[in-house]
């Protein structure tokens, strides 16, 4: 019993010991180590304990440990002589030399040289105890110590039945419509800002895109539909291959450019009309900055109407990405659209 106490203590004093790698003496002589080795040679004396994890211990012949070894995951040769409780937790444990104690093993080995001597008891939990003819052991030596016999707890009666409680109805979370309306605005005046700048540089590519949206929004909405299905597949078979990978972060980064440019070019189109139809004429800039501001501001409102909005918003958008890709972001116009020819006035001649 004596000997379990003193290995339960030498066990909690170990966890509650700083850890750290560095080799760590007080003045009284403790020491710890952490994935290190310890040797105390022939003819020292370590006067305090011992614990040593994830490392080997090794006390030379003529040596003295005067305190208690902890080892963790290691292994211990004893060829000195040790004044203190053993404890070893998966590992090995040789002795050759005296032991004024007792030695407690858990799921390792003890292995006792016939010169070996042991004044305590030897305890294994989970591990074994090798005894050469010889040694002498003071105490008793256990094998395999059984569990702690635990009191039966007296039955517990059975709970009755409880019936099932139905599910609480899921409530959906609460959306303020006033933040939703604020988002909306921003998204609107900023892409109105991005519209304005681009129709400082870009103003006939935009032209080109609206009049195929125009012209021909079905024909642009199966070209948005197809670029839609097409692009995160070809995406995909380039980022399999080193070589294609540039190309494919560079056509990740353009669908979403293509739906921005194709809804600022709608946006031109809506300010074009909305000064005509109050017959008034204003710069490019304005005209497509308003326009953009008006489109995308009615855009973010129909997309926040229940079951139906997301499928305008998403028709929208096809039609948008469509014309840029036939158009190849307006540097040409929409194939298939028929040419106008330029009407020649014949003049008679003068007489």
């Amino acid at each position: 019993m004596k000997t379990k106490i003193i290995s339960l203590i030498l066990l909690l004093a170990l966890l509650l010991l700083p850890t750290s790698n560095a080799y760590a003496q007080s003045p009284s002589g403790d020491v710890f180590l952490m994935g290190q080795n310890y040797t105390l040679k022939s003819g020292e004396t370590l006067d305090g304990s011992l614990a040593v994890i994830g490392g080997n211990i090794t006390i030379e012949k003529g040596a003295i440990v005067n305190g208690d070894t902890v080892l963790v995951g290691g292994n211990i040769a004893m060829d000195g002589k040790a004044n203190g409780e053993i404890v070893i937790v998966g590992g090995s444990l040789t002795v050759t030399s005296k032991v004024d104690g007792g030695i407690v093993v858990v799921g390792g080995q003890v292995d006792l040289a016939k010169t070996a001597v042991v004044t305590g008891d030897i305890t294994s939990v989970g591990g074994q105890v090798n005894k050469a003819p010889g040694a002498e052991v003071g105490g008793n030596i256990v094998n395999n110590a059984p569990p702690i016999n635990i009191p039966d707890v007296p039955n517990i009666p059975n709970v009755p039945v409880v019936p099932n409680v139905p599910n609480s109805p899921s409530t959906d979370t609460y959306t303020n419509p006033f933040w939703q309306a604020t988002g909306v605005i921003g998204f609107a005046v900023l892409m109105a800002l991005i519209a304005m700048v681009l129709s400082l540089f870009l103003q006939p590519q935009m032209e080109r895109v609206a009049d195929a949206i125009t012209h021909q929004p079905f024909i642009a909405g199966s070209f948005g539909l197809l670029t839609s299905l097409v692009a995160p597949i070809a995406i995909v078979i380039m980022s399999i291959t080193i070589i294609l990978i540039p190309v494919a972060l560079i056509t990740a980064f353009l669908l979403p450019m293509t739906w921005l440019f194709g809804m600022i070019a709608l946006g031109q189109e809506v300010g074009e009309r909305f000064t005509k139809a109050i017959n008034q004429t204003w710069a490019p800039v304005l005209t497509t900055g308003f326009g953009t501001f008006l489109f995308l501001l009615l855009f973010g409102f129909v997309k926040m109407i229940p079951c139906i909005g997301w499928l305008a918003a998403f028709l929208i958008s096809l039609i948008a990405i469509g014309s840029v890709a036939m158009t190849m972001f307006g540097s040409r116009s929409a194939p298939g659209k028929p040419i106008t020819q330029p009407q020649i006035v014949e003049v008679p001649p003068a007489s």
